[in-house]
């Protein structure tokens, strides 16, 4: 169920952002207006953003097999790294563009159409984005989220771009003897700066699992304050080991029990922990290793290792 609203919610993105494109693009070419064409680029990165997110989210759902026995799930961070060098590019592109029309400005026509255009970019793309936010927050989507954040970075600069052409417009109506050209590229630039802005911040959420960063603080927290309210039945645990794929988190402890209990008794136990975590994290992979403590209490003889995580 999940897999599905993932994959709806990224389809939704591709035909929003391929509308959007289309109009900017058109829009722009008509104006002559650098801003506008640089929020067509920057709709185009998110349509090829959304598209590589459409493909992640479909191999992320695939299950473990032979070749990937841990699953799929780092192709998430995988398409979000991807779809920050591209980011990168679009910006760089945009402030060569600007950069070129400041030192040589050209005539700009027919800007009510920008106008109207950004008001509306900046609806769907709220609309779009909110919905992508709140779905990969739900599924722990890191594709859906970076696609969320980067129709975002796109109301505000719709918007400045709007505000932009608005005073070009009524200072050629008002004030034509004023040039007001060059406005135009210095909020594109801008723009690409926003988008940097949010590409770093990207860049960090996506590849921090790539190189396999533990889970986030209050995250481990939890899973500590719940292995300490297992004591005195549970003696001590260590070698707490957490590490995150897309939106599967993998979980690995050694958990040291009473020399003499029973096989069954230390399954249990085993069970038991798997199952409480995975009712706090849905997607989890749990690897328990028991051990046998032979002391009554900590004391000299107990390895360094125990005593460092001894409940008792």
């Amino acid at each position: 169920m999940q897999n599905k609203r993932k994959a709806r919610a990224a389809l939704l993105s591709v035909l929003s952002n391929t509308t959007l494109v289309i109009i900017k693009l058109s829009v722009g070419l008509l104006s002559g207006s650098v801003s506008v064409m640089s929020e067509a680029i920057h709709s185009g990165v998110d349509l090829l953003a959304a598209l590589i997110a459409c493909v992640a989210v479909h191999i992320s759902a695939k299950p473990a097999d032979a070749q990937h026995t841990y699953g799929h799930g780092k192709v998430e961070n995988l398409s979000g790294t991807i779809e920050a060098v591209l980011i990168f590019l679009a910006a760089g592109w945009i402030i060569y563009e600007a950069i070129y029309k400041i030192n040589k400005p050209e005539p700009m026509e027919q800007l009510y159409l920008g106008v109207v255009v950004m008001g509306i970019s900046s609806l769907v793309n709220w609309f779009i984005s909110k919905h992508l936010m709140r779905v990969g927050q739900e599924t722990d989507s890191i594709a859906l989220t970076a696609d969320a954040w980067h129709l975002r970075t796109d109301i505000y600069t719709s918007m400045g771009i709007m505000v932009a052409l608005v005073i070009i417009w009524g200072g050629q109506i008002l004030l034509p003897a004023i040039d007001f050209r060059l406005i135009d590229p210095i909020a594109a630039i801008i723009v690409a700066l926003f988008i940097i802005r949010a590409a770093c911040g990207l860049t960090m959420r996506a590849s921090r699992d790539l190189v396999d960063v533990s889970l986030p603080d209050d995250e481990v927290q939890w899973l500590n304050n719940y292995l300490h309210s297992l004591a005195p039945m549970v003696r001590g645990v260590h070698n707490l080991c957490t590490r995150k794929a897309g939106s599967l988190r993998f979980i690995e402890m050694h958990v040291v029990v009473a020399g003499n209990m029973s096989v069954t008794a230390s399954h249990a136990i085993t069970q038991d922990i798997t199952s409480n975590i995975r009712k706090h994290f849905v997607e989890a992979h749990i690897t328990v290793h028991i051990e046998p403590c032979e002391q009554p209490y900590p004391s000299d003889a107990c390895k360094e290792h125990c005593r460092h995580g001894c409940l008792v």
